[in-house]
């Protein structure tokens, strides 16, 4: 059985701006905190993303109140934070390193959002060779215009989002899934 951590992108306070528009699955961070507190209790390590920029005009402005995560979410004094101000939690970051010195070989992903830092971080860890798990009801996305200017729902995003990483980077599973995985220990998904 492989060492297993749950890696948490990005669920900052800046998401709740309006600025951001129409949001599918908005009960992620419910489904976040459940899969945390889970996690706490099998002693897996916590890691948390934190994204930050050195504009003052940006909702993820390292001084702001918006940078800050939200409760559901909010680390505990011995979980590691690693700030990136990039897409991808492996760019600009320790992350790997941390990883490699605690002999992770499975990572659980949630946060915000789908088609952004979730998917960059995912693809990355899959990549990297890392067992590596998506739950899809604990992450979410926000409507996006093409390059038409065509809306595009939420909803389909986050689905074709899930898509193109679910069997090629990741195995996509839902919370629930994943916690019947992680309480009988069974073979259906990552956690082997």
């Amino acid at each position: 059985m492989g060492n297993h951590a749950l890696l948490i992108i990005d669920v900052q306070k800046a998401f709740n701006d309006k600025s951001f528009g129409n949001r599918n699955n908005l009960n992620a961070e419910r489904n976040m905190e459940t899969i945390l507190n889970k996690a706490r209790q099998k002693n897996w390590p916590i890691i948390h993303i934190q994204h930050v920029s050195d504009d003052s005009t940006s909702l993820f402005y390292n001084k702001g109140n918006t940078v800050l995560f939200k409760k559901e979410t909010t680390p505990l004094p011995d979980e590691p934070i690693f700030q990136k101000k990039v897409n991808n939690a492996f760019i600009g970051t320790e992350l790997e390193v941390y990883l490699q010195a605690k002999k992770i070989t499975s990572l659980v992903i949630i946060g915000l959002t789908t088609p952004h830092c979730v998917s960059t971080a995912t693809r990355m860890s899959g990549n990297l060779g890392y067992n590596t798990c998506l739950i899809s009801d604990a992450t979410a996305a926000f409507d996006l215009y093409d390059e038409k200017n065509n809306l595009i729902d939420a909803h389909i995003i986050h689905n074709i989002s899930l898509a193109t990483l679910h069997n090629e980077f990741a195995n996509v599973l839902t919370t629930n899934e994943l916690l019947n995985d992680m309480t009988t220990m069974k073979p259906s998904s990552i956690l082997l």
